[in-house]
Formats: structure tokens, C-alpha cells, sequence
């Protein structure tokens, strides 16, 4: 029988993963985001112009689980999507100059997890590290995703 819940890795992390979300949801909520579209813009705001299959694997999800919601931000006019002319069967993501301006205004989603969690920016940095190497040493167990892909 599996001990209690909070006793469990797996139930804190997950759990902890729910806290922050709530933490960010009414800032979200300010700039029309979900976590998910969130998530994505993110990546391209650290490399523009990414294919949808790159962005997937750096947020480990499907290509399939991503389109609705590139298309949910293509809507919102914060991404441009289209095929790369160098290969029709691949998309091309890219940030419109609404979407590039947005990172400044996401900015505030730090440090509320900073107030949130009254925990210095270098502790939830180490724990930052500790979670990622985890994350990192169990994909390389189970062969997964690439664990340099989290890290782009």
C-alpha cells in the first residue's frame, strides 16, 4: 500500500506544480493567457521562430496537444504560424511584435512567485536545479525526452 500523499515525490511536486499555477493564474488571467499558451510563448521568447515539433519537445508534449493552442495564441495575435518553404511538411512558429512586446508584461509572474513563496530567488533557484536534475535523471532512465531540451 502506497504511504500517504504528502509523504510521496511525485504528490509534492505535482502539488506544489497546482500552487504556482494558482499563484500566476490572476496575472495570466490580466494578459489573456492560459499557463499553456504562457508556456509557449516563453520558449520563443528565448528563440524566435521555432518549429512546432521544437517547441513541443522542450515543453515534452505532443505536437498534437500544442496545435490548439498555437492556434488559440494565433488567434490572439501573439504568433504568426507557417509552413517553412525549405520543408512544406513543417510548421514555423514565430512571435508577432504584440506577442514580443507581452514578455515585458509577464515579467510580473517571478517575482509574485517570489512574494508567494517568501523564499529567497537563490533558494528556489537551488530547489530549480534539484527538480530539473530529477526531472533530467529519470527521462535518461526511462528514455524519454532529451534531457538537454528543458534547457534551451
Amino acid at each position: 500500500m502506497p504511504g500517504p500523499l504528502d509523504e510521496q515525490l511525485c504528490y509534492s511536486i505535482y502539488s506544489v506544480g497546482m500552487a504556482i499555477q494558482r499563484v500566476y493564474k490572476p496575472l495570466l488571467d490580466r494578459l489573456g493567457l492560459t499557463y499553456p499558451q504562457y508556456l509557449v510563448l516563453n520558449v520563443l521568447w528565448r528563440q524566435d521562430r521555432q518549429s512546432v515539433g521544437a517547441i513541443a519537445e522542450q515543453l515534452a508534449l505532443e505536437s498534437s496537444t500544442l496545435t490548439p493552442v498555437l492556434k488559440r495564441l494565433e488567434a490572439a495575435g501573439l504568433v504568426r504560424r507557417q509552413r517553412n518553404p525549405a520543408n512544406e511538411r513543417q510548421v514555423v512558429v514565430a512571435l508577432t511584435p504584440r506577442g514580443l512586446a507581452m514578455r515585458n508584461e509577464a515579467d510580473c509572474l517571478g517575482q509574485a512567485l517570489l512574494e508567494a513563496s517568501g523564499e529567497s530567488p537563490q533558494k528556489l533557484g537551488t530547489l530549480n536545479h534539484a527538480v530539473r536534475d530529477l526531472r533530467d535523471a529519470i527521462y535518461a532512465h526511462i528514455g524519454g525526452r532529451s534531457v538537454a531540451a528543458g534547457r534551451r
